[in-house]
């Protein structure tokens, strides 16, 4: 996830289905508090976080 395109839509935390994704608390050059992955091994490699981005501002890998 890039924190500095992040815009805090909200739309990556709202349509992801496991609910991995959480504001950060942290700010970005802009100002807006960026989205963050927190890895607790729930995230199945669904990519609707990448797809609902408007900014893509988030690239998923899978293994």
């Amino acid at each position: 996830m890039s924190r500095e395109l992040c815009k805090e839509c909200g739309l990556c935390i709202h349509f992801c289905p496991k609910k991995v994704i959480v504001q950060s608390g942290k700010l970005n050059a802009a100002g807006y508090q960026s989205a963050e992955f927190k890895d607790d091994g729930e995230c199945t490699g669904c990519a609707i976080c990448a797809i609902v981005c408007p900014e893509v501002a988030i690239e998923v890998y899978r293994d």
